[in-house]
């Protein structure tokens, strides 16, 4: 079985990227940063800062963020948590105006293959 080849890991300034959250540990490697791969088929690669309305947006879109599931080691995100979104997600969220506020410097610069840099910038938790 082929290694598991995981894309160099820059934000979307081309910078190190940075870890988006280690508790509760994220991305699609659980590695805690926003890593991808071609093996990650929903591009993991938006660090967020959830919140109460993402949460019931999610849970509406069909994707329970909210509920533990301990046998998946994931323990429910709750408001003020980073975690590491699809970026077709999030996408989906901005367009129905429940986007979640992102963190530019831990978010993978793949995400701008689905979202452009104009747009997360509008959402950055993480810019002055």
């Amino acid at each position: 079985m082929a290694e598991i080849q995981i894309d160099e890991s820059f934000n979307v300034f081309d910078e190190p990227l940075l870890p988006c959250s280690k508790d509760p540990l994220t991305g699609f490697f659980r590695d805690g940063c926003c890593n991808t791969s071609d093996q990650d088929a929903g591009s993991h690669t938006v660090c967020i800062q959830v919140t109460v309305e993402f949460l019931e947006y999610s849970r509406f879109a069909g994707n329970d963020l909210s509920t533990p599931m301990p046998e998946f080691e994931f323990p429910g995100l709750k408001p003020g948590d980073r975690w590491c979104l699809c970026a077709l997600r999030w996408l989906e969220a901005y367009d129905r105006k429940m986007a979640p506020k992102v963190y530019l410097t831990r978010t993978h610069r793949r995400a701008l293959e689905v979202i452009p840099l104009e747009v997360l910038r509008q959402y950055a938790a993480d810019l002055n």
